[in-house]
């Protein structure tokens, strides 16, 4: 146990009772998770994943929030540009710590100071200049230049900290004590399993925004096939379903959300060594690898094959001008005579030696790692299929321990600065971390500049085509994912995706408003 349970005034307790009434409040929402523990939910100590950051923002708000039709007010109520580089912010008057502490703006003058001296590992804060307090509740945040997605990938992703406590803590990553839990959101944390995956989360009655709908929120441990049982049961009231469950569970009267298509599977290539620094040999992988029957045999038919220009036929920002590279293994071969492979028997090779790789998949993915690995042995590519740990995983990818692959990761449908995450160096081990095209680059930094949408498009779409012709990795398809629950709330998907992105139907204000 984290922390204790605050017990609300008498006098609030009554006032929430009358503005809500009794059977407009939920004792207890539990959600249902495969993989349970995401981490501390603490701003620097929860995991560089979606799920793990949800478990954060119940605890963290930010100066905007997004719900299914766009930018909402939080800790900022309103918002205007100054010029094309600056932000002024009126901050709300009536926002408490869950401590009981004021907040105030020298509270978000402070988080930006403190990140650019120890970096959140979900916001890059290089493109801000200067931030100022105008008075107690007015910040103005200037900006180095202009830059679009500004309001999503920081004031809508950066959780503000509370200046007494953090300005003492120098190590904020090995910082776990419960003063770390001390935030300006909905929720406080009451219990964190790490071993069993499971958080309990108290209502924070004194929330800005009103006394949150849902009084306790759990999380726990459910494996994907226990989750529609779990449902019938009532052990949980809302969880991601397999696919082919979903319409049954759909007749019994449970709600039913249909994800777009926003999480992406990607092959990971390690093109810092040979042969996979050799585009020639990314291609011949592209050609080797079928797609469509991956979304038919792993997706069972829920789901779309990736473009190789990396967004989903369903976006905004599909460009369907991109080379698609139409399953052709004859043509991978050919790729690969041209860069010195003989086929000699089953597999090519080369100095004597095997045309042999590794590919790593998690739990997860080890169904699409067993056919890709048929797909691209029927090329002549030898596979050594190896299953980690989803952690390993990542870890590996991001030591650049690997050859290839399996990853999946969300956020295709926030801005498009997405996709300097994706290529670039923003986000670790997701990232392809790709540096070696400069005008792919160039581009990628030019995007992000332009605040005319129309004009953004373009660079997008030019974005694509180039990304296509590199391949530093390999997008196979998009799926389509469900979940059911009960309906004593209203979840929904945001527009956009939670903070910078997250495709997950668990946002706050779903707990918070019902």
């Amino acid at each position: 146990m984290r922390g204790l349970v605050a017990v609300a005034p008498l006098l609030l307790i009554i006032l929430c009772s009358i503005s809500l009434g009794a059977e407009d409040t939920v004792d207890v929402f539990t959600v249902g998770d495969s993989t349970g523990d995401w981490g501390y939910p603490s701003p620097y100590g929860h995991y560089a994943r979606g799920p793990g950051y949800i478990r954060m923002s119940m605890i963290f708000d930010t100066l905007v929030w997004k719900d299914q039709n766009g930018y909402v007010p939080a800790l900022a109520e309103k918002w205007e540009m100054e010029g094309d580089d600056a932000y002024i912010f009126n901050l709300r008057k009536n926002v408490t710590w869950n401590d009981g502490e004021k907040f105030t703006a020298e509270d978000v003058v402070f988080t930006f100071d403190y990140i650019k001296q120890h970096p959140y590992q979900w916001v890059d804060s290089s493109p801000v200049k200067k931030v100022e307090a105008l008075d107690d509740y007015t910040v103005k945040i200037s900006l180095n230049h202009t830059y679009a997605p500004f309001l999503d990938i920081i004031a809508g992703t950066m959780p503000i900290l509370p200046k007494h406590i953090y300005k003492d803590v120098s190590n904020p990553w090995e910082f776990w004590d419960d003063k770390a839990l001390v935030g300006t959101g909905p929720y406080r944390l009451v219990n964190y399993d790490k071993a069993q995956g499971t958080y309990l989360y108290q209502a924070y009655d004194g929330y800005y925004q009103g006394a949150p709908k849902v009084k306790q929120l759990k999380f726990v441990k459910v494996s994907d096939d226990m989750a529609a049982a779990a449902l019938r049961k009532g052990d949980v009231d809302a969880a991601g379903v397999p696919p082919e469950l979903a319409q049954d569970l759909k007749k019994e009267g449970f709600v039913v959300l249909e994800s777009t298509q926003d999480m992406l599977c990607k092959l990971a290539i390690n093109h810092k060594k040979e042969p996979f620094s050799n585009v020639s040999f990314r291609m011949a992988l592209a050609y080797a690898i079928d797609r469509q029957s991956l979304v038919d045999s792993v997706l069972r038919g829920f789901g779309v094959p990736a473009s190789p220009g990396l967004y989903s036929p369903q976006s905004e920002w599909y460009n369907p001008k991109v080379d698609q590279y139409a399953y052709d293994p004859q043509k991978a071969e050919g790729l690969l005579n041209e860069m010195g492979y003989k086929k000699d028997g089953q597999f090519f090779t080369k100095d004597g030696k095997i045309l042999e790789v590794e590919l790593l998949v998690d739990t997860s993915s080890e169904r699409a790692g067993d056919l890709i690995s048929q797909q691209l042995e029927k090329a002549g590519i030898k596979v050594n299929l190896r299953s980690v740990e989803y952690k390993t995983l990542d870890s590996l990818v991001g030591e650049w321990k690997f050859d290839l692959a399996l990853m999946s990761l969300g956020g295709m449908g926030g801005d498009p600065q997405a996709l300097n995450g994706i290529i670039g160096m923003g986000w670790s081990f997701a990232s392809a971390r790709y540096l070696e095209d400069e005008r792919l680059n160039r581009l990628l930094s030019s995007q992000v500049l332009e605040l005319n949408e129309e004009k953004r498009k373009a660079l997008i779409d030019e974005i694509q085509v180039v990304y296509a012709k590199d391949l530093p990795a390999i997008p196979l398809y998009y799926s389509t994912s469900y979940w059911a629950y009960d309906g004593k709330v209203d979840l929904f998907y945001s527009k956009r995706g939670i903070a910078n992105g997250i495709p997950i139907a668990l946002n706050k204000i779903s707990f918070v408003k019902g």
